[in-house]
């Protein structure tokens, strides 16, 4: 009698825990994402892991950031995630209030439908040309995990000068982030890169100097054009974001896998900065070889320099003017190094030195729009 006891409190006990599990999508959760902080989430959607982005998306969302972005839990180990990241932390003198923030843990039941999930979404798109976190699937499942919600805003003071951090994934814009527990229902699309195949097939991804220092080979690439010129000027200000050996700028780089939510993320960082911020710079350099670390410096740089120091009138840039800025300079350095092509997830060719130089500007802006809108799911 007892022991069937015991048993009946055990179904009941899984019930309770059953029953915290929210059902709910994309869409809803984006419209109010305070409202699902600190719940285990249940959501279905497409996941793609690309250049900066890990996100789990829904293109029928009608809001600025059409997506929740994908964590693991710390010490997870896994393969798939971002290629580059920027990350804005408050540094140990940040004059701002930093919030306290106590997380649930999660833990990631690595199943055969997680493997297969995170196998597929770490495999790389096939192609000779250079093509900047290029996966080769896109990945729909039944998603289970810690939603943390907030309203991600980097705040300024009158100065210009930053005062409150929140916000999850690259640069902080994200306010929905999902800490994966489990992976069910898996099922993959392969992209179609055909047309950069065509386009790529004579090129190399190591063409181009310079990969061993990507800071100096993006200041060569302005002399290319000319340090006077805007494009010149642009490239300097991208490699004069990051730090020279030794100095403490605030600006930190580390290389590894990005997938990860840290808790140390949370709260203040170790180190001091200038202005009171920490500039988390990560790159996955296992998977950007030759010269697209090169590119891939050029475009975290501008990120840093927009948001540290945002020319005026640029101080309150959303997400889809800072990738836009972002990849119009990553393409100047290819076109500097006489790059053939470039191409990005999703088989989006955002350059191709065989366009007519009259049409040239013109496929450039509807390439990185095209991109931004079926890719990223960001709206202007």
């Amino acid at each position: 009698m007892k022991r069937l006891f015991l048993l009946g409190l055990v179904c009941v006990f899984s019930s309770c825990l059953q029953a915290q599990v929210v059902d709910t999508t994309v869409c809803d959760v984006i419209k109010n994402p305070t409202s699902f902080n600190g719940k285990i989430v249940r959501i279905k959607g497409t996941v793609t892991a690309d250049f900066d982005q890990f996100v789990v998306k829904n293109a029928t969302c009608d809001e600025r950031v059409n997506s929740i972005w994908l964590s693991y839990p710390e010490g997870s180990k896994a393969k798939s995630g971002p290629v580059a990241i920027l990350e804005l932390q408050p540094a140990a003198n940040f004059t701002g209030t930093v919030p306290a923030v106590t997380r649930t843990p999660v833990t990631l039941d690595k199943s055969k439908d997680f493997k297969q999930f995170d196998s597929l979404l770490a495999a790389p798109a096939k192609l000779n040309g250079m093509c900047l976190g290029c996966g080769r699937y896109e990945v729909s499942a039944t998603l289970v995990g810690r939603l943390d919600g907030v309203d991600a805003k980097i705040g300024r003071d009158k100065s210009g000068k930053i005062v409150s951090i929140s916000g999850f994934g690259n640069m902080n814009q994200f306010s929905a982030r999902l800490v994966l527990q489990s992976v069910s229902d898996v099922t993959s699309k392969e992209i179609d890169y055909s047309t950069a195949v065509a386009a790529s097939k004579e090129e190399s991804t190591a063409a181009g100097p310079g990969s061993a220092d990507p800071v100096e080979a993006n200041r060569k690439a302005a002399a290319a054009y000319g340090v006077t010129t805007d494009p010149g000027k642009d490239l300097i200000r991208c490699a004069d974001a990051f730090p020279k050996p030794k100095e403490n700028s605030g600006v930190i780089v580390f290389n590894g896998n990005l997938n990860e939510a840290a808790a140390k993320d949370d709260a203040k960082g170790a180190k001091e900065s200038p202005d009171g911020v920490l500039y988390n710079v990560g790159f996955n350099t296992n998977r950007l070889s030759g010269d697209a670390i090169v590119r891939a410096y050029a475009h975290m740089g501008k990120h840093v320099a927009d948001l540290r120091t945002p020319e005026k009138g640029n101080e309150n840039l959303g997400i889809y003017d800072l990738e836009f800025r972002a990849w119009s300079t990553t393409i100047m350095g290819a076109v500097a190094y006489g790059q053939k092509t470039l191409t990005l997830p999703g088989g989006i060719m955002l350059w191709n030195n065989a366009w007519a130089t009259a049409d040239r500007n013109n496929f450039v802006e509807k390439a990185i729009k095209g991109f931004l809108r079926s890719q990223e799911i960001l709206s202007r």
